[in-house]
């Protein structure tokens, strides 16, 4: 069950990526109005909009900051996130309120959870094609994970050498993404369990 603190903290990375697609939204819109010349009373209301939520982005980043270092044990356990090369802000605070919020044994039963589980397309008794992600789960998580993941095939350790291992063997871009995705959240789930900030000379880790 999530306490007080994760709900609260959940709600706020919500109602943040909500704000964020709005502003994008509009960004796109503003990008068709320059090239399309619309009036100035259109430009200028894109203007305005873009400003208004841009600063709410920024407020609501604030209190989530605030709220995360109001918290004993969600300061603590962000700060270990932060240690794993490749994991800011918006990884950690998605990553923060995932792992409060349910009581995961496993870093597979996380992984799986998040949608970062290759899976067979069937028809009938035939495979069809490669393995996929089954893209279960919180796609605002994943799709954080994904530009966390092209960080870390350069920055973090771990996963670069897994990157890099698998690109040799031949795999495709996207699968080696796929597999870093899920070393991400396996280094998550480690510093987590261990209590232990990241380390680059683990031999391995959850």
């Amino acid at each position: 069950m999530q306490c007080e603190s994760t709900r609260i903290l959940t709600a706020l990375l919500t109602r943040r990526d909500a704000i964020a697609q709005d502003l994008q939204r509009e960004r796109n819109r503003q990008e068709k109005t320059n090239i399309s010349q619309s009036s100035t009373l259109v430009q200028q209301s894109l203007n305005d909009s873009i400003a208004f939520l841009t600063e709410q982005l920024n407020k609501l980043q604030q209190d989530i900051d605030d709220h995360i270092k109001g918290n004993p044990q969600l300061k603590a356990d962000m700060r270990l996130l932060q240690s794993i090369p490749a994991v800011g802000d918006k990884v950690g605070g998605q990553m923060l309120a995932v792992m409060h919020s349910h009581p995961f044994s496993t870093a597979e039963q996380l992984a799986a959870y998040l949608g970062l589980v290759p899976v067979e397309r069937q028809s009938g008794s035939s495979l069809m094609g490669r393995a996929r992600l089954s893209k279960a789960g919180p796609a605002r998580v994943r799709a954080v994970l994904f530009m966390a993941a092209i960080v870390a095939k350069q920055y973090n350790p771990h996963v670069k050498a897994l990157y890099d291992r698998l690109i040799a063997k031949g795999k495709s871009k996207m699968s080696a993404l796929g597999a870093a995705m899920r070393k991400l959240v396996h280094l998550c789930f480690g510093v987590l369990k261990t209590q232990s900030p990241y380390q680059a000379n683990y031999a391995n880790i959850a």
